[in-house]
């Protein structure tokens, strides 16, 4: 059985709006650290946003302002909400979950991963 499973992408056009959503099954989320990654074709994988066992975030510099990740503690969800979204944001996305932990984290922390979702942008 799937740990981390991964809802929300799809296509749309520059401008719109996403909202990523990734059901965890092993972790209680609000123990856990937990981030969103994407590669795109012919790219390495990135970290887009984490946050960490006290809610702290951080985000690349390419999605700051338009990108916000979350925990819904109520649904033990990590949810992405997307917005402005550019033709460079096409890539697969991951959800990805460890342990507790305090501040930023190499993506090697991270013992789980979803199977992935499509965000396609066009222009």
């Amino acid at each position: 059985q799937a740990q981390l499973v991964e809802f929300g992408g799809g296509s749309v056009q520059a401008g719109g709006s996403l909202r990523l959503s990734c059901v965890v099954r092993k972790y209680f989320i609000d123990r856990a650290c937990m981030g969103w990654f994407r590669q795109a074709p012919g790219k390495e994988r990135e970290v887009v946003a984490d946050i960490d066992t006290g809610d702290e975030t951080r985000y690349a510099d390419s999605v700051k302002g338009r990108f916000t990740i979350s925990k819904d503690n109520a649904k033990n969800t990590l949810d992405l909400q997307m917005n402005s979204l550019k033709p460079e944001d096409t890539a697969m996305y991951y959800c990805a979950a460890g342990g507790a932990c305090a501040g930023p984290v190499a993506s090697t922390f991270y013992n789980d991963w979803g199977q992935g979702t499509q965000v396609t942008v066009s222009s």
